[in-house]
């Protein structure tokens, strides 16, 4: 396997997951365009497009900082324009930036819905819908969405509605795209177990104490890589967990991906008990 000379069009880039994923691409040398907003430092949110350019370098690959906000049609376009002159087309697109709003329906201010809806609902599907024609014309196109599996149980909702169908959107979004270009682009969802430790988590639920329930983010980056090395032809409309993604390669050591091993996990929302890849319509 191995993603060397191929272009990944990574939003949300600048830290966590996104950045991880762009870092195991870059150790086979892969191009990674970074788009996201942050170009100068945030006490509560460590990196910028530019630090993790420098991290992706040194890992082995070549980078493009582009400050985009998915938000803007024109801001999404450029993006794609800058990271096709410089590296000649797009393979992989990931649908990381993501925003989130773990509150109920009286405690969710106007504009905060409006944010997660604006970022995770539309913003992933125009940056899909600026990429594909430039996917289409790559050899083993994915684009993986940082989304989770469509279990329609209410409890995911009742406490969350907004962030909940906000972020449902995104895996709607793959699982009809997948149908729509089949044979041409895989689409799928990564999404997983157990809590990752991001900024989020540390910011909105649990603090560092929080972080020490959580995996490191190198699980979904391991996860993603796999997933890209498979055929698009056939690796389509799935709701990927990220530890059993691992296992299909073999991979049984997850201890190596704890913040602290030994410390009991924190289950991530949204994965069924019953059976992780459950959805509603299943292909």
């Amino acid at each position: 396997m191995s993603l060397v000379g191929k272009t990944l069009f990574v939003t949300g880039a600048s830290r966590g997951i996104g950045l991880a994923i762009a870092l195991r691409a870059a150790r086979d040398g892969a191009n990674i365009a970074i788009a996201a907003k942050t170009v100068t430092p945030d006490p509560r949110l460590p990196g910028t497009i530019f630090t993790a350019a420098e991290e992706i370098e040194k890992a082995g690959g070549k980078a493009l900082p582009i400050a985009c906000d998915i938000r803007d049609e024109q801001s999404v376009e450029k993006a794609i324009a800058d990271t096709v002159a410089k590296f000649g087309g797009i393979d992989i697109l990931v649908n990381n930036a993501s925003a989130i709003s773990l509150t109920g329906t009286l405690q969710t201010p106007m504009k905060r819905f409006d944010l997660m809806n604006q970022i995770n609902q539309r913003g992933t599907f125009m940056v899909s819908q600026k990429a594909i024609p430039h996917l289409l014309k790559a050899a083993n196109p994915h684009v993986l969405n940082l989304s989770p599996p469509l279990d329609f149980d209410v409890k995911w909702f009742a406490n969350h509605p907004a962030y909940t169908l906000a972020k449902y959107s995104m895996s709607v979004y793959a699982w009809a795209m997948a149908a729509e270009f089949k044979g041409k682009i895989g689409f799928n969802c990564l999404w997983p177990r157990t809590g990752i430790a991001t900024a989020a988590i540390r910011n909105v639920l649990g603090g560092d104490e929080g972080m020490k329930a959580c995996r490191k983010p190198e699980i979904m980056a391991d996860a993603a890589y796999a997933i890209f090395n498979r055929p698009a032809t056939t690796c389509t409309g799935n709701f990927f967990i990220d530890d059993e993604v691992l296992a299909a390669e073999g991979v049984t050591d997850l201890d190596q991906y704890a913040v602290s091993p030994g410390t009991p996990l924190m289950p991530d929302f949204f994965v069924p008990a019953e059976n992780a890849r459950t959805v509603v319509g299943r292909n």
